[in-house]
């Protein structure tokens, strides 16, 4: 093969894969490499009803100082949302009007929160605050991961839910 056809196919090749990710991108198609949820390709669908909590959604967090350290520290990846990061993939745990209770781990209005034990600290050894808990805000809403270093709302408390995408479904995923 000469450099010319070389240069041509690596360009042809580039071309595709991009225009495949642009595809799969309108499509709805997103891809997730962080243990919170099973790695691979979901896809995002509007949902049919109104929300409820195990909800497993897409949502874009808010730029705000809390979410601007979170992304400095590595905890979310770059991304299309505001701000610069992917969107979180999450169960929806609490909706408005219900009550959080932090201690060691969450309670949704007096439950236990199963697989929700607060760290103090985190991978890298820096100290983590806790969301003091409360009420949920209409408009807002809790979110949990099973996995026990995820970022979730133990750490950053309710979000609004402007930033809901929809509902998180698999396509091709493997558990870590």
């Amino acid at each position: 093969m000469t450099r010319r056809q070389a240069i041509t196919v690596l360009g042809a090749s580039a071309m595709l894969v991009g225009l495949l990710s642009a595809a799969a991108f309108l499509g709805g198609f997103r891809l997730n490499l962080t243990p919170s949820e099973p790695l691979g390709l979901w896809r995002i669908e509007a949902p049919s009803r109104a929300i409820a909590v195990g909800n497993l959604v897409f949502v874009c967090p808010p730029v705000t100082p809390l979410f601007e350290e979170a992304r400095r520290r590595s905890y979310l990846v770059r991304g299309l949302c505001p701000g610069g990061v992917a969107p979180l993939i999450k169960a929806i745990a609490a909706l408005p009007g219900q009550n959080v209770e932090i201690d060691e781990d969450v309670r949704i209005d007096g439950r236990l929160l199963p697989s929700s034990r607060l760290r103090k600290i985190d991978g890298a050894g820096r100290p983590l605050k806790s969301f003091a808990g409360g009420i949920v805000p209409p408009g807002y809403l809790y979110l949990h991961s099973h996995f026990k270093s995820s970022y979730d709302s133990r750490y950053f408390g309710p979000i609004p839910e402007t930033g809901l995408l929809g509902l998180a479904r698999p396509v091709f995923t493997i558990d870590p």
